[in-house]
């Protein structure tokens, strides 16, 4: 009799095919707990595509460390079961605030505790934000991401309150407002939702493991707290990691780990990759090799499946070939435009010709279903709350 395919998920489909063709027979399948005593029936059984909060590292492991190409094939399944494969969100970043930073992250051309070619600046007016974000709309970016290069808000008052403007009007323009500003109080997210902010970046770097030897400056836990303000305020996540500070691949599959047990996952998830800057302690790093990048795609693909995953920083630096594949790992976003925050960026016309030839097309603004709600928020004490 033959095999009915059509009520089989593509996730539990594709290993029986593998198996049939003979020649990928040491492939393990995509996880599966053991099968269920009879105490024990209503134990939920995982497969690809479901969405987790409970991943064990050891199972991550086994993901990134699997044959690449058989990887990559299940993230594009995991991909197409939640998301639209043929979109990818074009974002716009625009730093508003350059150098000066207290931090002292040893990647960063910002941190004033390292001389580069960077130079401090003041917070810019609003009117060139607001031009530079009607520059990326027409250009086809939906996203449109501030950067103030700023340890906290602490003193910062002003500044804050015209952020909050520059928000408010980028969001009126009907596209997607980001800002990545340091650390931030409950009742600074609190504010920044209801000025219309719909995501907050807060990368996690690396693994906790790792984490001391980039930055000391911040805790690895003062960083979830600023996680935890932005959720509970109804912003969405933006918080992933960079490749090539001299971690390991235990370090980024512990990145992976670390974000997809939160109680919701990242609303996106941004891959950078390192770009050395002259004058930072990690001017000399090695370059990350292409597989190692497209290892982590495909498993925060798998693991995070309604994620957006970013291809940020560094991306300039590789082949078109290279980036289709990035985007069949199941990346779906970049950042295009004329730069990043201080290292260079693709810009649009090149990336919607890119984007043209490999079939795809851009995401259109809040085509997530962000919610405009701001329900459980004490406005009366955001009003009132100082920085």
């Amino acid at each position: 009799m033959a095999l009915s395919t059509r009520s089989i998920r593509p996730s539990l489909l594709a290993p029986a095919i593998r198996n049939a063709r003979g020649h990928a027979v040491a492939v393990d399948p995509p996880y599966l707990p053991p099968s269920p005593s009879v105490q024990q029936t209503q134990q939920r059984r995982w497969v690809d595509g479901d969405v987790r909060h409970d991943w064990r590292r050891s199972e991550i492991q086994k993901i990134f460390d699997g044959p690449l190409m058989e990887t990559i094939f299940r993230a594009a399944t995991v991909h197409r079961m939640h998301q639209d494969a043929s979109r990818i969100q074009l974002c716009t970043l625009m730093n508003i605030k350059t150098g000066g930073c207290t931090e002292d992250c040893k990647y960063c051309s910002q941190s004033s505790s390292y001389k580069t070619p960077t130079k401090a600046s003041r917070l810019v007016d609003i009117e060139p934000v607001l031009q530079a974000a009607r520059e990326a709309k027409a250009n086809g970016s939906t996203r449109f991401c501030m950067g103030a290069a700023w340890r906290d808000l602490a003193g910062k008052k002003s500044g804050f309150e015209k952020i909050l403007k520059m928000v408010t009007e980028v969001r009126g323009m009907g596209m997607e407002v980001c800002t990545t500003l340091g650390m931030l109080s409950p009742e600074q997210a609190i504010r920044l939702k209801q000025a219309g902010l719909s995501a907050y970046n807060h990368n996690l770097d690396t693994s906790r493991e790792f984490y001391p030897e980039v930055v000391t400056s911040r805790s690895y836990d003062e960083r979830l707290a600023t996680i935890d303000a932005v959720r509970d305020a109804g912003i969405s996540v933006c918080s992933g990691g960079i490749l090539g500070l001299g971690e390991q691949d235990e370090d980024r599959v512990g990145l992976i780990h670390e974000v997809s047990r939160m109680s919701q996952h990242p609303e996106s998830f941004p891959v950078n990759t390192l770009v050395p800057i002259e004058g930072t302690p990690l001017e000399k790093n090695d370059p990350v090799a292409v597989h190692t990048v497209l290892r982590t795609i495909a498993t925060a693909r798998i693991v995070l499946p309604k994620t957006i995953i970013r291809l940020a920083a560094g991306r300039h630096t590789f082949s078109e070939v290279e980036q289709a594949m990035a985007f069949m790992a199941g990346a779906n976003a970049i950042f295009t435009g004329e730069k990043m925050l201080t290292t260079p960026c693709s810009g649009w016309d090149e990336d919607k010709s890119m984007l043209g030839r490999w079939g795809l097309r851009g995401q259109r603004s809040f085509e997530d279903k962000e919610s405009l709600d701001v329900s459980g928020l004490q406005s009366e004490k955001a009003t009132s709350a100082t920085l």
